[in-house]
């Protein structure tokens, strides 16, 4: 018999309940991980290393790793599956995941998220340039602690030498978050906010704000929260979650790749970086990116709905 106790509820109570079953989603992966690693690697040596939080031991970093995989499938990848199951029954159908993207149509999404680098770029560093007033100089000086913790832990992260410690990278930053955040922010909470509003771009724009807000990070919040939406508007325009699955995919795994070129000293990245650099510092770029990428979203949008 099917499980339909939650479905029809109304998008305030979708929101939610979505939100309980994210908390405890969270809480049962989280300690299920910590009981399943206790007996390798020991409880006292376990918050040992969390305690210290020494960036610089390799212990404490594949720890991390380990929490930061754990943390990701709890809060993203498990939830929306969960939700769609009990909102809908269909995971599939509910998520768009049964919806195929045709590849001329593909393509257009991936270069419109290529496009929109340099505008992005060029967000970014407006962001980082941004101040608080003065009265909130104290909370502006520990977010940018807090970001700069952040950035060092990512370089840790980065920092391996083996292709299998690329790849993983790969999969913890790019894989993960591109299935797990999109299909939480755009298969779920763009669609009960739509619903909410009756609008499908304030639905994108919340999903998008609510998307760049829990990364935490101030400091990279709009060029985030663009990325969000245009996902968003991929979404919509394909009717499939697989583009914007894609696009995320190619946006972080392009910036591991990167940032792992500029540390083991590859000239052909360090290159492309600095122009992608100069790029986004020159506003005409980004007015130019960013009309690119509309005109790419529009002629996706148009070739989506000839074929329907």
């Amino acid at each position: 018999m099917a499980f339909t106790t939650f479905r029809g509820m109304k998008p305030g109570t979708q929101l939610v309940f979505s939100a309980f079953v994210i908390l405890v989603s969270f809480l049962v992966v989280f300690s299920i991980s910590i009981a399943a690693l206790v007996p390798i690697v020991g409880l006292s040596e376990m918050m040992n290393s969390l305690s210290g939080l020494d960036p610089s031991d390799p212990n404490t970093v594949n720890l991390l790793k380990y929490f930061q995989v754990v943390q990701s499938i709890g809060l993203f990848v498990l939830p929306p599956f969960l939700l769609a199951w009990l909102f809908e029954g269909n995971v599939w159908r509910y998520l768009t995941l049964d919806q195929k993207v045709r590849t001329g149509n593909l393509l257009l999404g991936l270069l419109a998220v290529l496009a929109a680098g340099p505008w992005v770029g060029y967000l970014g560093e407006l962001n980082q340039n941004m101040h608080l007033p003065g009265f909130l100089a104290g909370m502006e000086d520990w977010m940018r602690s807090m970001e700069d913790s952040a950035a060092n832990l990512i370089d840790r992260f980065i920092a391996v030498e083996t292709v299998w410690g690329l790849l993983f990278n790969l999969f913890m930053i790019a894989v993960i978050p591109a299935i797990g955040e999109e299909l939480l922010f755009r298969g779920v909470v763009q669609k009960i906010f739509t619903n909410m509003t009756r609008n499908q771009h304030w639905g994108i724009w919340i999903s998008a704000f609510l998307f760049s807000t829990l990364h935490m990070q101030f400091f990279g919040f709009f060029p985030r929260l663009v990325l969000g939406a245009l996902f968003g508007y991929l979404l919509i325009y394909s009717g499939s979650m697989w583009l914007p699955i894609l696009a995320h995919f190619m946006n972080n795994a392009l910036g591991v790749l990167a940032l792992h070129a500029e540390k083991t000293g590859s000239k052909t990245m360090e290159s492309l970086n600095s122009y992608g650099d100069s790029m986004s510092t020159s506003v005409v770029m980004a007015v130019l990116s960013l009309a690119l990428t509309m005109a790419l979203v529009y002629v996706l949008c148009k070739r989506v709905a000839a074929e329907a």
